[in-house]
């Protein structure tokens, strides 16, 4: 690490992995700081361009030198700003407050983001740093400046897991205190951001007015001092001459950066629930969230009432409080609320009581070696409104992706679409992981997680038991999973050698197009 010295990587003990992205990925050698969980080694193995062994500063100087040399370039930052923004950003990363998103990561096209974990910004007495957080903000907005090269006029820069914040100081969700600490929360980055793109406007040239049209924020919080900070963030970016962007302050949807920085949800997403499978050597385990550990650290009794699954109606008042002080809608929240589940004590988590559980299942299986748990969530009625999925030892990208899912069926079933659709749709549906299930009493193999979850359900909720169990070399790693996937892509037999003619449009008339 003799590159690093001088910066805060220097003397960072590092411990060393080899884990896989997502399960069908091949495990790769990643190093992360000896006090983070082993998920945050899988996120940085999502992250991290390429399959070669890495390392959290090797990953991270990579995109945090690349802005701070556009920067430079473009005239964004100086000598001296340039040192402060790389410190900046490493200190952030090493708290697990701050990062950049995962396209950023990956040095991918697109829009870049910046993410805060809010939970990462409590103080060890229960208050809230507001001027590291503040900081934070600007650091963020003055990368993104510096990533575009001074041209963008539209930056992405926003927090998460404000469920895990609120569970920590503690209130329930669906709560006017809640709801308060959100929208402060939100006016508190807004203020700090448009006051940092002041601050680039006065040196780069303004290119937006300031925007002097919002509410009010709340005049009181749970977080001393979180109210009046608010109020005046938005106050300073109110005197500012100008702006230099459009939009800035934008809630997104969860990648592999907020599994790295320990956030639990996405944006303003409501807490998943008090327990989570983890993989043990005796099988897949139940224990408690992030959330319901500072929780219980509060307040042991309340856990079950703070972490309760909450509805619709919950969401889009959490969304109407913040919407005023960001520049785009929140996204739909993807944390689906589930019910808490009794866990063996451990004492770690002494305090932590077993908590009753909402209308709905749980269901636990191994699928091709893989444990998951599938929730479930019911209407008044007992008709399947909501699921949600925890993977035992997947990658952070895999799981992504299973709650992204997850979350898009939720919403379909919400707004009425039948469950047999889901179930035609995605039974026999082929990825890793595949194989023998276990721990299924009617389902004896699967061709990947969702075709045992939809089997399951259509045996649950709709009583269908009709389906057949796939064949062994169903499941095979280079079977296909239907017809339409056995038919030939062309209708026609192939040449076993060049045509004559070797040209882009002999070629092309050799094949047929087929609807």
């Amino acid at each position: 690490m003799a590159r690093f010295t001088g910066t805060l990587w220097e003397g960072i003990t590092l411990a060393r992995y080899r884990l896989g992205a997502d399960p069908d990925a091949a495990p790769r050698a990643v190093a992360i700081p000896v006090a983070w969980d082993v998920e945050a080694g899988e996120a940085l193995a999502a992250l991290a361009p390429g399959d070669a062994p890495t390392t959290l500063p090797r990953a991270a100087e990579a995109w945090i030198q690349r802005g701070i040399a556009r920067g430079r370039k473009a005239g964004v930052l100086d000598e001296a700003e340039a040192h402060h923004l790389a410190e900046g950003l490493r200190g952030l990363l090493l708290a697990r407050r701050g990062a950049a998103g995962a396209e950023t990561w990956r040095n991918q096209a697109g829009e870049p983001r910046f993410v805060l974990n809010l939970p990462a910004f409590l103080e060890p007495e229960g208050g809230f740093d507001i001027e590291g957080y503040e900081e934070a903000v600007a650091l963020g907005v003055r990368f993104l400046e510096s990533l575009g090269q001074g041209k963008a006029t539209r930056l992405r820069l926003g927090f998460a897991d404000l469920a895990g914040l609120l569970a920590a100081l503690p209130l329930p969700y669906d709560t006017e205190a809640a709801r308060s600490v959100g929208a402060c929360i939100a006016a508190l980055t807004r203020g700090a951001a448009e006051a940092e793109s002041g601050r680039l406007a006065a040196k780069l040239g303004a290119r937006e007015p300031v925007a002097l049209l919002w509410p009010a924020p709340p005049v009181c919080t749970a977080i001393p001092g979180l109210a009046g900070a608010a109020r005046m963030a938005l106050d300073r970016a109110a005197a500012s001459p100008g702006l230099r962007h459009s939009t800035i302050v934008v809630l997104a949807g969860a990648d592999a950066a907020e599994a790295l920085l320990g956030a639990e949800t996405a944006g303003i997403s409501p807490a998943a629930g008090a327990t989570r499978a983890v993989a043990t050597d005796s099988g897949a385990a139940e224990v408690p969230t992030r959330a319901a550990i500072a929780a219980a650290q509060r307040s042991p009794q309340r856990v079950g009432q703070i972490l309760a699954p909450v509805g619709d109606a919950a969401r889009r008042a959490m969304a109407d409080a913040v919407l005023p002080f960001l520049h785009a809608a929140p996204p739909a929240p993807a944390a689906l609320p589930a019910p808490a589940r009794p866990h063996v004590e451990r004492p770690a988590e002494r305090g932590l009581a077993a908590h009753p559980r909402s209308a709905g299942n749980n269901f636990y299986a191994v699928v091709g070696g893989h444990r998951v748990a599938m929730r479930t969530a019911e209407d008044a009625a007992g008709k399947l409104r909501e699921i949600s999925f925890t993977l035992a030892k997947e990658g952070a990208a895999y799981r992504s992706l299973m709650d992204a899912f997850a979350q898009s069926v939720s919403i379909g079933l919400t707004a009425g679409l039948a469950l047999e659709s889901f179930v035609d749709a995605f039974s026999y549906t082929r990825f890793g992981p595949s194989g023998v299930v276990e721990g299924d009493p009617d389902i004896t193999r699967a061709t990947s997680v969702l075709d045992w979850a939809f089997r399951r359900l259509a045996i649950e909720y709709l009583g269908r038991h009709d389906l057949p169990q796939p064949t062994d070399e169903d499941c095979a790693g280079d079977s296909l999973s239907s017809a339409p996937q056995q038919a030939p892509l062309l209708p026609l037999d192939l040449p076993t050698q060049s045509a004559p003619e070797d040209s882009v449009r002999a070629r092309r008339k050799s094949f047929r197009v087929v609807a």
